[in-house]
């Protein structure tokens, strides 16, 4: 058994070893590192319910974006959802509501939020299990997305208003 002050000893010499490495790189690399970050709060229009590929909408309202990057996406609503899925074949659209719908049923007797309707507590759940964030590398001044990839706004509500995203360019 390794004694409380080995443990000590033994954590303080990884940070400082670290800590070396770290400032060795700095001192030795001829990388100058500097980030710029830009930050953008895009409304999606209110839109039924379903799952609404919104790649086009996002690139549009960032326009030109860096050689390389990060993209992060942050939806500020508990009732939808961001995802990155096949982008192609709507049947898929189709397939993810009538999933997540057997997952998360309406009108459980269970529920015990059920103030704003029916549609609420299962689109809170829904959008936990989904999450509201996405971070996306940029390439070549693109998202850097695969062939059949979009950006889909999950909405789960059956009158969910107007869903805003902040957008973190980090580069």
């Amino acid at each position: 058994m390794i004694n409380s002050f080995a443990k000590v000893n033994f954590f303080a010499h990884i940070r400082f070893a670290a800590w070396n490495y770290f400032y060795f790189c700095l001192l030795s690399e001829p990388y100058i590192f500097s980030a710029v970050i830009r930050q953008q709060l895009l409304v999606i229009p209110a839109c039924h319910r379903g799952y609404h590929l919104i790649t086009a909408l996002i690139e549009k309202a960032l326009g030109d974006l860096p050689e390389t990057g990060l993209l992060h996406l942050f939806l500020q609503h508990t009732s939808a959802a961001l995802t990155i899925n096949e982008n192609a074949d709507p049947a898929v659209r189709r397939d993810f509501e009538s999933a997540l719908n057997r997952l998360v049923p309406e009108g459980s007797r269970y529920y015990t939020h059920t103030l704003e309707g029916d549609d609420d507590m299962p689109a809170h759940l829904k959008s936990s299990l989904i999450g509201p964030s996405l971070t996306l590398p940029v390439r070549g001044g693109r998202l850097a997305l695969g062939t059949w990839q979009g950006i889909y706004l999950c909405e789960f509500r059956d009158e969910g208003g107007d869903r805003r995203i902040l957008a973190t360019l980090d580069y």
